[in-house]
């Protein structure tokens, strides 16, 4: 069970992150030339309506993977490891999307996020591969 608990830190680390104010970038148009950036947390919905859906879809993701990881912690059941580590694909690959647009879209926060769900995603896969999954 201590063994399992160590799973839930960077997932915890990655809401904490996607909770600050400086995550998702969105540059406003400026007519005196240069855009504006304005940066928010990626559970706001502004990004979101001005079609940068990626930021808010990840930190979505992060809690439903918090969930899984948390059933696998009291559980035990690795079913639920396979989901998150699908879930934590998709995730990676979400919270890379902003790159899309730009490289102005992207945050050094944003960054961390990325870093820290791609650590838990090879922690898990290393994980399953010591325990044979």
């Amino acid at each position: 069970m201590k063994k399992r608990l160590l799973y839930l830190i960077f997932p915890i680390i990655t809401l904490i992150l996607e909770f600050l104010p400086y995550g998702a970038v969105c540059n406003f148009a400026n007519p005196e030339g240069d855009p504006w950036r304005k940066t928010f947390s990626y559970f706001d919905l502004t990004p979101f309506g001005y079609a940068n859906f990626a930021p808010f879809l990840t930190a979505i993701i992060t809690c439903v993977v918090l969930a899984f990881l948390l059933v696998y912690l009291f559980t035990g059941k690795t079913k639920t490891i396979t989901i998150a580590k699908v879930l934590l694909c998709v995730g990676v690959v979400l919270s890379l999307c902003p790159l899309l647009f730009g490289i102005n879209y992207f945050s050094i926060v944003g960054a961390l996020i990325s870093a820290s769900l791609i650590t838990e995603l090879v922690l898990l896969l290393v994980a399953a591969k010591t325990q044979g999954e």
